[in-house]
């Protein structure tokens, strides 16, 4: 009997107790596929299964190839597919799998990011519950495993369409977070990485907050990897830690003990998953115009944008996450310098070596950048100082606060990449100044965190700027969420001296991190004031302003 008609058999005989389940013809499955893909392992790891991944993950010579997911015989897939009943969410979760098929035993459905490419029905359930075979069957699944198994990896040539397809597979491994922290004991790895940040970084961090942090992590940690890898080097999740840059030592530390060998099961098919899609990926095309100011069309701004409009557009709202325009960013950095040179003694203005700046919301850091540029304009007749003064003046001076992990780790890419196009060359363990920590958070105590201690490093380097360093310049634009869920203890008290004038709420429309929406209800302003901000062609904002905006921008 071929490895075919053994399926079959195996099939009909499980259908023939009366009480198969989905579960009980996976072992034929199994058996099908690697006879009939030669060199193929089809791993079914009931872990796995219980935190919501793919039945099966198919691998050769240890390098993924693509995934199985299986349903009950004669289930509605064509429901599934459409989003609909009680699978059409984990449908459309797996859709941005690079290559992958949905079976109920009897069809076969292949999927190539996102896109169905074959259909194969081998038999069908006649009205007596009995198997009847396809005379076609076997010819069609042998040829959609074979497209399968040799579908090579999509190759993906701009900002916008990676920075989607590593949204899709960032929220894949946040939910299989959330769900292992549901199967694992409270002393379990992850257990033990979320005491680590509530103690030295986030203290109010919950599962899921911290699922969406570690998943971010691990993303865009590969990404920072990818990116300075060396072009004819392999990228490799194994090397991903070596070939982060030095100028980030929190990441490059937290990834090369997350990313590792002690992974749960339950993630690290999704993490080889994004290591594939960088493999392929035109990273010179991606990055040729990387933080050359460039508006939207950077793709630094569209990483972050895209890729949390399409991982979370929930928490984008919720954290005030959106994009200052560059011609209101130079503005505001050309103001300050003038202001200081002319109102607080500041000659050189923001190229001052006793001027301390901080951007408490950094985001990408696209003012910190427009800093680092205006900067650098005071040295174009005499370039050879720069590297002199970058390294005893600037890195030590300017910071960042940073509260989401993918714009922190971008945040380092830009500013570290813009430096090195000025000419500038790290050295030793020298850093950015940019921060993982919530600005809206007390400096806290020293940490003597033992569990991974650099992030307890981290955490008192950022509470040390904070409570210690005289900063002179705050800039940056916060948040735009007018009632903030960023609400701790402690900025809620030093708040409520502003909010309220003897026990009576404040004439202001909005007051930031909380307003009073509860007892006054109208927004208009701050919503107009959004609007301008987001899009200088707004038909509700003033001409007067939307001129000027496109003055400066010419």
């Amino acid at each position: 009997m071929t490895a075919f008609a053994d399926y079959l058999a195996a099939i009909r005989k499980n259908l023939a107790h009366g009480d198969a389940t989905e579960q009980t013809h996976r072992p034929a499955l199994k058996q099908l596929l690697e006879a009939s893909l030669a060199g193929v392992v089809a791993t079914n790891e009931p872990k796995r299964i219980l935190c919501g991944a793919p039945y099966f993950n198919i691998t050769r010579k240890k390098v993924p190839i693509g995934h199985v997911e299986t349903k009950d015989v004669d289930a509605n897939l064509d429901e599934m597919e459409r989003g609909k009943g009680p699978n059409g969410e984990q449908f459309t979760r797996y859709s941005i799998l690079r290559n992958w098929i949905l079976t109920d035993y009897l069809e076969f459905r292949w999927f190539v990011g996102g896109e169905k490419r074959l259909t194969a029905r081998i038999g069908e359930i006649d009205a007596k519950g009995k198997l009847k075979p396809l005379s076609d069957g076997e010819e069609k699944l042998a040829q959609l495993l074979t497209a399968f198994i040799k579908q090579k990896a999509l190759t993906v040539g701009t900002a916008k369409e990676l920075a989607e397809r590593m949204a899709g597979m960032t929220r894949i491994i946040r939910d299989l977070i959330v769900n292992t922290f549901e199967h694992e004991k409270e002393q379990g790895w992850l257990h033990n990485w979320l005491a680590a940040f509530r103690e030295t970084l986030i203290p109010d961090l919950d599962e899921a907050q911290f699922a969406d942090m570690f998943a971010q992590t691990l993303a865009y940690g590969l990404f920072a990897a990818r990116v300075h890898t060396p072009p004819k080097k392999e990228f490799s999740r194994e090397m991903a830690a070596y070939n982060l840059p030095k100028t980030n030592p929190f990441l490059r530390k937290l990834f090369s003990e997350i990313a590792g060998v002690d992974m749960p099961e339950t993630i690290d098919w999704a993490v080889d998953d994004i290591v594939e899609l960088l493999k392929h990926a035109d990273m010179f095309e991606i990055l040729k115009d990387f933080g050359k100011g460039k508006g939207k069309e950077d793709p630094v701004v569209h990483f972050y944008e895209t890729f949390l409009a399409s991982y979370d557009p929930k928490m984008r709202e919720v954290r005030g996450v959106y994009y200052t325009p560059e011609p209101v960013v130079s503005y505001i950095v050309r103001s300050i310098d003038q202001l200081l040179k002319t109102r607080f003694n500041r000659p050189k203005g923001l190229a001052d070596e006793d001027t301390l700046i901080l951007d408490p919301a950094t985001g990408t850091a696209t003012f910190l950048y427009f800093v680092v540029n205006q900067i650098y304009e005071k040295f174009a007749k005499q370039k050879g100082a720069w590297d002199s003064y970058v390294d005893k003046h600037l890195l030590n001076r300017i910071f960042g606060f940073e509260l989401l992990m993918a714009p922190y780790a971008i945040a380092h890419m830009k500013l570290g990449m813009q430096l090195a196009n000025l000419g500038y060359k790290f050295s030793g363990e020298q850093r950015l100044g940019i921060y993982l920590t919530n600005t809206l958070e007390e400096a806290a105590k020293k940490s003597e965190q033992l569990f991974a201690s650099w992030i307890a490093d981290e955490a008192n380097a950022a509470s040390a700027i904070k409570r210690d360093l005289p900063i002179m310049v705050v800039l940056g634009n916060p948040p735009y969420s007018g009632y903030s869920a960023n609400k701790g203890e402690w900025i809620s008290r030093l708040i409520d001296d502003y909010r309220f004038v003897d026990d009576k709420p404040l004439a202001e429309r909005k007051v930031w991190l909380q307003d009073v929406r509860d007892r006054r209800g109208d927004h208009r302003g701050w919503r107009l004031a959004h609007q301008m901000t987001e899009d200088t062609e707004s038909p509700g904002a003033p001409q007067k302003l939307r001129e000027l905006l496109l003055q400066e921008h010419a």
